[in-house]
């Protein structure tokens, strides 16, 4: 019997319905990701998320952040999951951390 793949996590795998439903091609490119196994899933670090976006911009990214680099613009990054140093460094640049689910307008997708 081959092994199921995806997120085993209740919460992650009720994100991805919440995804779907919206029905917006936005969304449907999270799920997606959301979907993947954890060994296929990349995490980001702060200094990808700071060359992609510009001041005061919002990002989504369907995994986890980690606290590799630097970065020096404010923004507002949805995210699975932080570390601590990530949100550290978000914070001192002036930017937030929030949990993916409260994500409810359109952003930049880092993966």
């Amino acid at each position: 019997m081959p092994h199921p793949t995806g997120p085993t996590d209740p919460d992650t795998r009720a994100l991805i319905v919440k995804m779907k439903k919206k029905k917006d091609m936005f969304y449907l490119i999270i799920a997606r990701h959301l979907a993947k196994s954890k060994r296929s899933k990349i995490p980001v670090n702060v200094t990808r998320i700071g060359k992609a976006a510009v001041d005061n911009d919002t990002v989504a990214v369907p995994g986890k952040v980690l606290g590799s680099g630097e970065i020096k613009k404010p923004v507002t990054v949805y995210a699975l999951s932080f570390s601590t140093e990530a949100k550290k460094k978000i914070a001192a640049a002036g930017g937030k951390c929030l949990p993916l689910d409260q994500l409810e307008k359109k952003a930049r997708i880092i993966i």
